[in-house]
């Protein structure tokens, strides 16, 4: 057999529906396996990934998966990792912990960059420096300021999983999964335990390294337009220095149960049944099926079908029976789960009563069976099936890089010994499901049959709130630590101080400028002067304003149709999120919702709105918009078309009880995201002090929002007049031909036919000259502490630089980023422990918003904000430090974006009066930044110190110890 610089090809394959050839090779001297997949696309991607399965809940693997990327032998600095977010145009740059494997994933267009960032990635898995003192910092470790202290926990993933672990859709789904696999790798917590983490030793942290981390072990991907040779090169040279090993890895299937199971769990809630208000936590349930081996494609690409078909749309059976029970406020679990050993199906209900529990598992059971019986509506099949094959073959995956995914989808099999190309070639699965459609149209009923309604592997999960969790939980890690502190005499108690002394010297020394040298980077000189230019066609037809932009679509249409929310009174912003999702999902008068929801997936490749705000610069009024954003393939868009028209001119807005189900999903996404999107919530309620457009976002998806859903959904029910009067005050003022733009995203070959069609359907709106409104916003205390039942907090600090007399310069990207990747990822992440912190500049309203993420920390997390200023004016700031900051902010600038993202992009810029000049003028400030322009911007923030807000996202507890010493420094908000 031949040899490919050391590996030998098992197999290749033209996959013609990615554009792709793919070649799998495995090195003969250790047995690596390695996905070569060759196409056109400049976004190159590289992944090692390496199967470990945990033998406990410590989160060993998730910690090592940190811990790696700390240093190794040729990049011997503190963080690898951070050197190239610095100084990398990287598209992507990150690592993941499944339960069963670990995966370290990369992406850039540039080629150099990209070979960097490998050679880093290799040599950090494969030769890591992981001390003890890495392991405590990334992990956990005592701390301990004096003998007669306080002892107390730190580690970054300690906190990042009691974030988790605060948050009741994340325990729900780590809960559902474990109750299924209870004798296997999936019944642990990979991520770890926060009660667990403490148990794990350095020992056995090490030598899960040494058991796993090796080319025999190891599954090695590439994909993009780069040398298909040069990646078996860059690979041998680290292979090579490896002997075979025998690694005990593989994931057993778990047996079967022969009874079904009830679980019950607890969960984090605020306050007792008897002290219940509007908003508080109820209950939630699910049930969970074991289905069948991941390795069969077809059968899989069957239950993703059958997913669709049970939840995917508003009248899908499973979902508007369990939403028209009015058992509960919104579905809960996680569908299929298919990146797994076997196959799972989740599905339940959230805000549900608990003594309700055995009736929605008896309404999901009866549902299923109804199904077999009675057969499921062709129409609802055909949807189904559309979609999947629409989502096949755009592949459409936003700002995640395309080759990520497809690697993902390969380890399904290529993770367990089998065909990895098998998941990339759909075509062959798709049309094996629709002949199997065509001679048996009975195959999904036959499903529900076998893999539900027979399955005795079947689990009920019934997740109950406990207001004094929080609580115990705490009273119990103080008894632990007050424990662990009795048990040790004085010097062993000094150790432990001098270790917490040791750790932060080494978090606090520099690295030297010999090992900084060592990270590879570009130049400024390998950047490119220009920005990219997305192609732009303005023009205006009946009273209509047409964006355009002539792009290469793979046979796909992208039409965006906005109107302007500044047409609206203000009473109004908080109903548009509910408006834009009535028109889609309560029918019109010709379809009720669940056949419109079935012609939406029938006829396109979906319909969803968006809203977006942003400010612009040097006017106090900014873009607020609400984008109906629809795609098909080119040979259907003349009924996408069709549907538009039917939504904004017959959608049915009357039917209170389907309009208070909406409501009450939209209060329980929104509250359910407290917890875990804690820094976005942070972040919106900060800016929206400073712009109106995010005082208007935060009034349509903040904490504003989660107060006004809590009220309609008392309105809904004793005053729908007026809520119906509001629906359709809205629809009267925005849907009006004079305030419409549109956006058209397609080849120049297709533009015509397309917006002719256009032209026809928006004819027949009403014209009216459009009157804009004045706002005048209401904002909420300056200084908040917003109490949520959590283990961690989220803090944040800012002002509006432009306020303050600053005029922006393209520098203050640059150093914004710095200090994101330098003072605050030390202090904030490092040294205190939080799962990451951030600095936010927007250039187009002037605010500046440092935020947190699940922070055990609130005043030194402060205290660090307020320490940048000093930072700026002596940060030792080299000539290659400087150099990273610029190439980083222009990876940012220049993100990759597939055709759909570019077009809605530059209708965006387009209108907040974001010129391709102004664009150029920001990119050369970048580049042209100096050490000056970091001094200068120092002044700036020392300011933010006495002039900036506070917003606290916590516990009662934490946010009260703030407030211990200073009193009516926050004004407290119950969020619950």
């Amino acid at each position: 057999m031949a040899s490919y610089h050391g590996f030998e090809l098992l197999r290749e394959r033209s996959i013609a529906e990615l554009q792709t050839e793919a070649r799998l090779f495995r090195h003969m001297k250790t047995g690596a396996e390695l996905l070569s997949l060759t196409n056109d696309d400049e976004n190159k991607v590289f992944g090692i990934v390496f199967r470990t399965p945990p033998e406990d809940s410590t989160g060993v693997a998730h910690i090592l998966e940190h811990s790696v990327l700390c240093g190794s032998r040729k990049y011997p600095v503190k963080e690898p990792f951070v050197e190239l977010m610095k100084g990398s145009l990287k598209t992507f740059l990150n690592a993941f912990t499944y339960p069963d494997k670990t995966c370290y994933p990369v992406a850039s267009q540039n080629i150099q960059d990209f070979y960097n960032l490998i050679d880093v990635y290799l040599d950090a898995v494969f030769y890591p420096r992981i001390s003890s003192h890495i392991f405590q910092q990334e992990g956990w470790h005592f701390e301990l300021e004096s003998p007669g202290g306080q002892l107390s926990y730190k580690g970054v993933v300690f906190s990042e999983m009691k974030g988790v672990y605060s948050s009741p859709d994340s325990i729900l789904a780590e809960k559902s999964q474990q109750s299924l696999f209870p004798d296997v790798t999936y019944g642990l917590d990979s991520g770890g335990d926060p009660k667990v983490i403490p148990t794990l030793t350095y020992e056995a942290f090490k030598s899960f390294h040494e058991t796993y981390y090796h080319p025999s072990n190891a599954r090695i991907f590439f994909y993009g337009n780069d040398d298909p040779e040069r990646r078996l090169q860059l690979i041998e040279g680290y292979l090579n220095d490896f002997e075979p090993k025998v690694i005990n890895s593989i994931i057993p299937l778990q047996s079967k149960f022969k009874d079904p199971k009830r679980i019950e769990h607890c969960f984090a809630s605020s306050r007792s049944d008897s002290e219940r208000k509007d908003g508080d936590s109820k209950g939630m349930v699910t049930l969970n099926w074991l289905l069948t081996d991941v390795m069969d494609t077809e059968l899989n690409l069957s239950f993703q079908v059958l997913e669709y078909i049970l939840l995917g749309m508003p009248g899908s059976p499973l979902r508007k029976a369990l939403i028209d029970s009015g058992l509960g406020e919104d579905l809960a679990g996680v569908g299929l789960e298919s990146e797994l050993r076997q196959l799972f199906f989740s599905a339940g209900l959230k805000g549900i009563d608990i003594k309700n529990a055995e009736r929605v598992e008896s309404l999901i059971l009866q549902t299923l069976a109804a199904l077999v019986k009675e057969g499921i509506d062709p129409s609802t099949v055909e949807a189904a099936v559309n979609t999947i094959e629409f989502r096949l073959r755009e592949n459409n995956t936003g700002s995640f890089p395309r080759g990520i995914a497809l690697m993902l989808r390969a380890l399904t099999t290529w993770l367990h010994g089998a065909d990895p190309l098998q998941p990339l070639s759909f075509e062959e699965s798709l049309n094996a499901l629709k002949t199997h459609l065509a001679s048996s149209r009975s195959l999904f009923e036959n499903m529900i049959e076998s893999y539900f309604l027979q399955n005795p592997h079947r689990t009920t999960l019934v997740l109950m709130p406990d207001p004094e969790l929080l609580t115990r939980d705490e009273a119990a890690e103080r008894e632990t630590l007050d424990g662990v502190r009795n048990g040790k005499g004085l010097s062993e108690l000094q150790s432990i101080v001098e270790n917490t002394q040791d750790l932060r010297r080494m978090q606090s020394t520099p690295d030297s400028p010999e090992a900084l040298a060592s990270i590879p980077s570009l130049k400024i000189g390998d950047l490119e002067k220009r920005n990219k230019i997305i192609p732009l066609v303005c023009m205006e037809n009946s009273g209509i304003n047409i964006l355009y932009h002539d792009i290469f679509t793979s046979g796909i249409a992208y039409l965006d149709v906005t109107f302007d929310l500044h047409l609206l009174p203000q009473k109004y912003l908080p109903f548009v999120p509910l408006f834009s999702r009535a028109l889609l999902e309560m029918g019109t008068e010709r379809e009720d919702y669940v056949k419109l929801a079935q012609r939406i997936s029938r006829k396109t490749g979906g319909i969803h709105p968006e809203l977006f705000t942003s400010a612009i610069r040097d006017r106090q009024e900014g873009l607020t918009r609400l984008v109906l954003r629809s795609k098909s393939m080119l040979d259907q868009t003349g009924e996408m078309l069709d549907i538009l028209k039917d939504v904004l001119l017959e959608a049915k807005l009357d039917n209170r009880e389907r309009f208070r189900q909406i409501v009450m999903e939209e209060k329980a996404r929104q509250e359910q995201k407290l917890v875990p999107a804690g820094h976005q919530v942070v972040g919106l309620r900060l800016r929206s002090h400073f712009s109106e457009a995010d005082w208007a976002a935060e009034q349509m998806g903040g904490v504003s929002y989660v107060f006004f859903l809590r009220e309609l959904a008392r309105l809904a029910d004793d005053d729908w007049h007026s809520v119906l009067a509001a629906l359709e005050s809205i629809r009267k003022i925005l849907v009006n031909r004079g305030a419409i733009v549109a956006n058209i995203t397609v080849e120049e070959k297709h533009r015509a036919s397309i917006e002719s069609q256009l032209i026809g359907i928006l004819d027949s709106i009403h014209f009216e000259l459009p009157h804009r409104v004045s706002w005048a916003p209401e904002y909420p205390p300056e200084c908040e502490g917003m109490i949520i039942p959590a283990q961690v907090n989220y803090v944040g600090k800012g002002a509006n630089l432009y306020g303050l007399g600053y005029r922006f310069h393209g520098s203050a990207l640059v150093i914004a980023g710095y200090l994101r990747n330098t003072w605050l990822w030390e202090k904030v992440r490092v040294q205190g422990g939080a799962y990451g912190a951030s600095c936010g500049f927007d250039r187009q309203s002037g605010a500046l918003s440092f935020v947190s993420y699940r922070d055990p920390n609130l005043i030194s997390t402060l205290e660090s904000y307020d320490k940048c200023s000093e930072f700026l004016r002596k940060a030792p700031l080299s000539d290659n430090e400087l150099t990273k900051a610029i190439i980083g902010t222009i990876g940012n600038v220049d993100s990759y974006l597939l055709p759909d993202a570019k077009g809605y992009i530059s209708m965006m810029r387009y209108l907040t009066a974001d010129t391709d000049e102004s664009r150029q003028q920001m990119r050369e400030e970048i580049l042209g930044t100096t050490i000056s322009d970091f001094r200068a911007f120092a002044d700036v923030l020392e300011e933010i110190k006495d002039k900036g807000i506070v917003k606290i996202l916590g516990s009662q507890n934490a946010v009260a110890g703030a407030c211990s010493n200073r009193q009516d420094w926050l004004t407290l908000v119950d969020l619950f």
